[in-house]
């Protein structure tokens, strides 16, 4: 089996060298063909090179690991972000679908986190979704974003603010659109509500999280209306919290 060619990015000396030596140990498949602590060095490497696979910190001076995927012509590679907590950077990272590693790196978490990567590698759905990522963060308006919802057919790239609501069914979620027919994820309704909850959406009941935005009507019957007559159950303990949210 040919092994995948992986640059790691990182500024920190220590945080590479730690970085390195958990992938030699725990991640065979992986090759490391390069290591720099310069961002404008990894560019080069990258375009020189053309890796499978990019290790890169985010929080970098001059040009950070977003700043280094931007400049990149055809950022056709996986990519595992590691970062200390940074949530709008974790987001960021979450609705494009791509992996990312909390500093200090935790051993079992950089396996499954390799292994997934190498599945997207086979699957060759890189290069969208880091369009997606480059997309997202150049817009403000959460509505306006772009998620990336696993199918039966692969990946749907679609807009947040097109999103009516989800819907879980047996463990997989159906997802209700304006603009176009249902998709079914293989995702659970948990997924979906850790995606997206934080901002303008809220989970009215166990299988149902709604975009607050297509709102068009409470029914005091415990229902709430949305865009295109969706009608949805409110669950009698979660009718108060969701008033009080509602009325700010």
């Amino acid at each position: 089996m040919t092994k995948i060619k992986t640059i790691l990015i990182d500024d920190e000396r220590k945080a590479l060298s730690i970085l390195k030596n958990k992938i030699e140990r725990y991640c065979p498949d992986l090759d490391i063909i390069a290591e720099t602590q310069s961002p404008e060095k990894g560019l080069e490497l990258i375009d020189k090179l053309q890796p499978q696979l990019v290790f890169i910190d985010i929080a970098m001076p001059v040009m950070n690991g977003f700043d280094v995927l931007a400049n990149v012509k055809k950022p056709n590679f996986e990519i595992i972000f590691v970062t200390a907590f940074d949530q709008y950077a974790i987001d960021a990272i979450n609705y494009s679908a791509i992996g990312y590693l909390l500093k200090p790196v935790d051993n079992e978490t950089l396996i499954t986190t390799v292994i997934k990567a190498s599945k997207n590698i086979a699957d060759k759905s890189a290069l969208e979704k880091n369009k997606l990522l480059i997309e997202n963060l150049g817009i403000q308006n959460f509505q306006k974003k772009k998620i990336v919802i696993p199918s039966a057919d692969g990946l749907e790239f679609v807009k947040i603010d097109a999103i009516i609501h989800c819907e879980g069914v047996d463990g997989y979620t159906k997802i209700h659109f304006s603009n176009q027919k249902p998709i079914l994820s293989s995702q659970s309704i948990g997924h979906f509500n850790k995606l997206l909850q934080q901002q303008d959406f809220y989970l009215v009941h166990k299988s149902h999280l709604i975009n607050l935005e297509h709102i068009k009507k409470y029914l005091n019957e415990g229902y709430v209306l949305l865009s295109e007559n969706h009608k949805v159950p409110v669950s009698r303990n979660r009718r108060q919290d969701f008033l009080n949210n509602l009325k700010g």
